[in-house]
């Protein structure tokens, strides 16, 4: 992992040590913390090393199960956006690593100032040329309806592939957060914040586009206002997000859409590193 340089464009924060430093002990700063509660996000670079984000992508591509259960939601010009979720952990798949893994549980748990559990993950496929645009939301808008009381829930979106603003990397509005829960409706076939809100939210707050390459990651709260364009390049935009919710946050609906709390194994970054380097090691494709 690189260190992150002094002159960093904003949202991006020296959250952490050295690479050489981050298998033994991977520290979130204070100053990460700081940035996440007053901007809503964070982004690391190189949250993954170059092997484990080549192991991710070879088993993102050749892992059919996951893929085979993915749908879409059409944006407002009948473009598809396309993913795969699931609630449940399975040890023997490379996404469950991650999503134990020290380097981004305990990160979250820091940012939101609690013990998290596993809420669900999710693969977002944005394949080239067709992958739609994701319309303006908060994830609260959605978990609030789930039975989650308080928005104390956050996630970390993983670069499988690189991300730009030609291939339709994720938006956010810096700070909107602050905003608390806006309504949300139904445009086209997702759900999405009220169209009047997120413009005035436009008008005063600034846009940041998270150009991530392979490997980097992106921290954001449950009620940071994000989107994302279509792709309109020849390149695919495949990203893992690995969602939490809190433990004091347990949902009031048992059983409901999401899980309810239970403890999260975590995983030494060690383990992960292998899991990751030993997929890597079987596909030299990428």
């Amino acid at each position: 992992m690189c260190p992150i340089q002094q002159d960093a464009p904003v949202g991006i924060s020296q959250a952490l040590t050295s690479r050489s430093t981050v298998m033994a002990d991977f520290p979130i700063s204070s100053e990460a913390v700081s940035d996440f509660q007053t901007n809503g996000y964070i982004i690391i670079p190189g949250l993954l090393d170059t092997e484990e984000t080549a192991g991710l992508r070879s088993y993102s591509r050749a892992e059919i199960a996951m893929t085979a259960e993915s749908y879409s939601r059409r944006d407002t010009t009948g473009s598809e956006a396309r993913l795969a979720l699931r609630n449940s952990l399975d040890d023997q798949c490379c996404y469950t690593a991650i999503v134990r893994s020290r380097r981004v549980a305990e990160t979250m748990s820091r940012l939101l100032g609690d013990e998290v559990y596993h809420y669900h993950h999710k693969l977002i496929m944005k394949e080239p040329l067709t992958g739609g645009a994701w319309e303006w939301h908060q994830d609260y808008g959605y978990w609030y309806n789930f039975g989650c009381l308080y928005p104390d829930m956050g996630s970390c979106m993983i670069a499988v592939d690189q991300a730009t603003r030609a291939n339709g990397c994720l938006q956010v509005l810096h700070g909107s957060h602050h905003l608390g829960r806006i309504d949300h409706t139904r445009i086209g076939e997702q759900t999405a914040a009220d169209v009047d809100r997120v413009q005035a939210a436009r008008d005063r707050l600034e846009l940041i586009y998270c150009e991530m390459n392979p490997g980097d990651a992106i921290f954001f709260h449950a009620n940071l206002l994000h989107r994302s364009d279509c792709n309109r390049s020849d390149q695919p935009r495949w990203s893992l997000i690995c969602c939490y919710n809190t433990r004091h946050n347990d949902p009031v609906i048992q059983n409901g859409r999401h899980p309810n709390y239970s403890p999260l194994e975590i995983w030494p970054d060690e383990r992960v590193h292998r899991i990751l380097a030993e997929v890597r090691s079987r596909d030299r494709r990428y």
